[in-house]
């Protein structure tokens, strides 16, 4: 046909250039695949095959190119079956040449070899001291730009002011402070995570003491009935998880929920004073609402206004418990939430009279500022205690809610003595010792089962961290088969798997020493590094304070589940525990969904419905008419 020719030199070059791409991908896996993490002597090819798959990008490129020009050209006059079937191939031409380039970009690290500059305190090169820490300041200063690039690049969506500034370069300083010293990929740390996973499971099949928890409820000024903690904690969820508006109604009610908010969503709503914030169609408030079985004159104040360090709230009358309900929305999947929980720098909260020293986490401390300027300098609880004046005053919120409801209940004890907060699955790192001790009296913290946020805090993570780089440099199997059997283990379960380590055959004395592959892995002489040795630094400082729950910590721990197909019949257990149950992470498929609103609901309401069939039980079985 005319203008084949061009069309059949295209197909021969790209089938040529297909096959050198390939031929070069086979050796990069094939080479990939020798040797251990910690031990890269077999893969020491790996760089020049790389080079060789990106010199080869750049024919690639130009008979992309070359190819589009052809394949537009009017002259050529084929069938539509062979046009379409070009043009399907330059297509897909163009389509690795993006995927090539969004992964150079990911992975290419641009600080490279500087990392092994990085030394703790009070260590130095051989050269001269000055000389020694402009190097190090120079390197941590390229290292912390380049997070902040990274945070800005992910953030790019939103309007970026002063409080972003200050949050991005906040947070690139704590990305570079715990990347600093170690030389993982994410495929090492996902190696790690499913080793720590087995090990983890291993252990936990082990005959072993029970888990030190607390049997009973800690001596409080209030209540310490389990049962009862159990129902309000069931009540008041519900308002946490209304908080997250439409999202939460939409995700629990996925075939007819739009219907029913397009249906009676704009019928009532309050005045638009009592309304912060946009909520188009009316669908925040109408998924309210449904969630909470409430009217809508029982709201005084509802704010959708969302933004770094300030996050949505509602203050509503619950006539069942004769509270005024203040409900906090935890962490959506949207930047603004996402910066305020990473903003993870500790700041002070003093309380006169109280406390003294008290650390908290820096956003959550700052987004409950928010919320306490909002309800006492507008006038927001005095509005509601003019309605109200009998009623409690009660604080919920779920995740980075939780975590905030918390620090604005121990802002507003001094004023309201009796108030009460639930929070549900909080952050772990959120105050320190004493401000925890001093939550006890008022808050309620709910943690189901192996939740990752509510053991997450920088002490925990460095934890992980060294878990992880001594686990991957102790076993001596291939990435590849890590990774795989790992996946089925996942996904199929069984029993996990006995990787045999660097470890097996060496004498008890050198059992407490760091491995060569463990210095391979993390810098020379780095914090961590030297965390790993068998007598830790008393003397030196904590790189991070510990931060803990607040208040008393009720744990819901599934208990059993049936095995029948298509069945959800979980059963729970709650108990009362302490704070250093939470002291590291778990690893666990489960460490995510454990967290989910829904599943937290589901499981107090499990509970609560178990009590309340117990109570009638007993109710029936010891009554006069019975006897």
């Amino acid at each position: 046909c005319p203008g084949g020719g061009l069309l059949h030199s295209y197909l021969l070059g790209l089938i040529i250039l297909l096959a050198s791409i390939i031929c070069a991908l086979c050796a990069l896996v094939y080479v990939s695949m020798q040797g251990t993490i910690s031990n890269p002597g077999p893969r020491k090819s790996l760089p020049k095959i790389l080079y060789t798959r990106l010199l080869l990008y750049f024919p690639e490129f130009i008979w992309a190119v070359v190819g589009a020009v052809w394949v537009s050209d009017n002259s050529v006059q084929c069938e539509k079956t062979v046009i379409n079937g070009v043009i399907g191939t330059v297509i897909a031409s163009w389509i690795i040449i993006i995927f090539t380039v969004i992964g150079v970009v990911i992975v290419f690290d641009p600080l490279g070899g500087k990392k092994t500059f990085y030394l703790p305190d009070g260590v130095s090169r051989n050269l001269e001291s000055s000389q020694s820490g402009q190097l190090l300041y120079n390197v941590k200063s390229s290292a912390t730009r380049v997070w902040e690039k990274r945070i800005r690049l992910l953030c790019c969506c939103i309007v970026q002011d002063d409080d972003h500034r200050v949050a991005f370069t906040s947070i690139a300083e704590l990305f570079r402070s715990y990347f600093s010293d170690t030389d993982l990929v994410p495929s090492d740390i996902a190696a790690g995570l499913i080793l720590l996973h087995q090990e983890q499971d291993k252990m936990e099949n082990c005959p072993k003491e029970p888990e030190e928890v607390l049997c009973h409820s800690p001596s409080s000024l209030v209540t310490d009935d389990l049962d009862v903690e159990l129902e309000n904690a069931a009540h008041y969820m519900l308002f946490a998880a209304a908080a997250y508006g439409w999202p939460y109604y939409v995700y629990t009610n996925p075939y007819t929920a739009l219907c029913k908010l397009n249906g009676d969503c704009c019928r009532n709503r309050p005045t638009d004073s009592e309304i912060t914030g946009g909520d188009r169609h009316n669908f925040h408030f109408g998924s309210i609402l449904k969630i909470t079985g409430l009217q809508y004159r029982d709201f005084i104040h509802i704010s959708f206004h969302n933004k770094i360090y300030e996050i949505p709230f509602f203050v509503a009358l619950d006539h069942k418990k004769e509270a005024i309900v203040v409900a906090v929305r935890g962490t959506l999947l949207c930047s603004q939430d996402i910066l305020t929980d990473l903003s993870a720098d500790c700041e002070d909260l003093t309380l006169e009279e109280v406390l003294e020293n008290g650390f908290v986490h820096k956003g959550i401390t700052q987004a409950a500022n928010y919320i306490y300027r909002k309800l006492i300098n507008d006038g927001i609880l005095n509005q509601a205690f003019t309605i109200a004046p009998e009623y409690k005053l009660v604080i919920v919120g779920h995740s980075l809610g939780g975590g905030t409801a918390s620090i604005l209940a121990i802002m507003l004890r001094n004023s309201f003595p009796m108030l009460r907060c639930y929070a549900f699955s909080p952050p772990g790192g959120l105050l320190s010792k004493s401000l925890a001790d001093y939550t006890k009296h008022f808050i309620v913290s709910v943690i189901v089962g192996k939740d990752l946020v509510a053991r997450l805090s920088m002490p925990n993570m460095e934890d992980l961290k060294r878990r992880i780089v001594r686990i991957v440099a102790n076993c001596n199997r291939p990435k590849y088969q890590i990774l795989l059997r790992g996946c089925w283990y996942e996904v199929f379960g069984g029993d996990p798997d006995d990787f045999p380590t660097e470890l097996d055959g060496r004498n008890q004395d050198a059992l407490t020493q760091p491995l060569l592959a463990e210095e391979s892995l993390m810098v020379h002489r780095s914090p961590s590094y030297n965390a790993l040795e068998e007598e830790p630094h008393l003397n030196s400082p904590p790189q991070y304070p510990h931060l803990y729950l607040p208040g008393k910590i009720i744990h819901v721990v599934e208990e059993c589940s049936s095995r029948r197909l298509c069945s959800s019949d979980i059963k729970y257990t709650a108990r009362w525990s302490n704070e250093t149950v939470f002291s590291s992470i778990l690893i666990s498929p489960k460490m995510i969904t454990d967290h989910m609103p829904d599943v937290v609901l589901k499981a107090l309401n499990s509970l609560s419905q178990e009590h309340g069939s117990c109570l009638s039980c007993q109710t029936r079985e010891y009554s006069p008419s019975a006897v």
